[in-house]
């Protein structure tokens, strides 16, 4: 199984970059994660890389094992809440965030908010996760399609996040997979994949031969169909298994 991947983040036409993204490589087994400060929350940015540093520094400690997904998702949720307890900021420090994990006999993805992680195999999308957004609800209730989320008014209503108190967890966690050839991975935050067609992705991802120049190519459509629109900040992270 050959991996290769490749991130990238960008603040677009923002003054500063609440979007964050991470990897680590540990024997063998990868961890990716991205994360989206809430926009009107003044430390959208430092929760975000709070998000992604605790995800990463658990994995240094205990590698892609059966507790990792769930563990990663509380110890993150719990550094957000401590903070905002020590500086009485109760309506800061939330972030969206997706993880994915991935060794020789298994794969696995969690997620909470709107940034997504689609699935691609021999090319073809074969799923993405489903926002907890106002938006997705609509979909799931019949009343819109999956493809007028992007254009909807009210697309950056979300209605879970990490750094909000739960009774119970707020995030999915994916039913874990074997690797196959032919996979690839998209993880993007709501800036990349709002201004870019699934069809667009995968028209990239069977025209690149590499993973950088499919997350090159989608960036630049990304950048074409947000001109003049004040760009919000965007960040993806692309995985191919060969």
């Amino acid at each position: 199984m050959l991996i290769s991947y490749h991130l990238l983040s960008n603040r677009g036409d923002r003054s500063n970059n609440e979007d964050c993204v991470g990897s680590y490589e540990k024997d063998g087994e990868y961890c990716f994660v991205l994360a989206d400060g809430l926009g009107g929350h003044e430390r959208g940015e430092v929760a975000s890389r709070m998000v992604v540093d605790a995800s990463v520094n658990l994995f240094k400690e205990t590698g892609f094992d059966e507790f990792f997904m769930r563990n990663a998702f509380e110890i993150a949720q719990e550094d957000l809440i401590k903070r905002q307890i020590e500086e009485i900021r109760y309506d800061d420090y939330k972030s969206t965030m997706v993880l994915l994990c991935i060794k020789d006999s298994m794969i696995n993805w969690g997620h909470i908010g709107d940034s997504r992680l689609y699935l691609f195999k021999n090319k073809k999308k074969v799923l993405h996760t489903l926002d907890h957004s106002v938006p997705q609800f609509l979909v799931n209730a019949g009343e819109i399609e999956d493809k007028d989320i992007r254009n909807h008014p009210d697309r950056s209503m979300i209605l879970r996040a990490m750094g909000i108190e739960w009774e119970r967890p707020k995030y999915d966690i994916a039913i874990p997979l074997e690797p196959e050839s032919n996979m690839a991975f998209l993880m993007a935050t709501d800036g990349f994949w709002e201004l870019i067609e699934d069809e667009d992705m995968e028209k990239c991802l069977k025209k690149t031969k590499n993973v950088h120049e499919w997350l090159k190519s989608m960036e630049q459509i990304v950048v074409e169909n947000g001109a003049g629109r004040n760009m919000d900040n965007y960040s993806a992270i692309g995985v191919l298994i060969d």
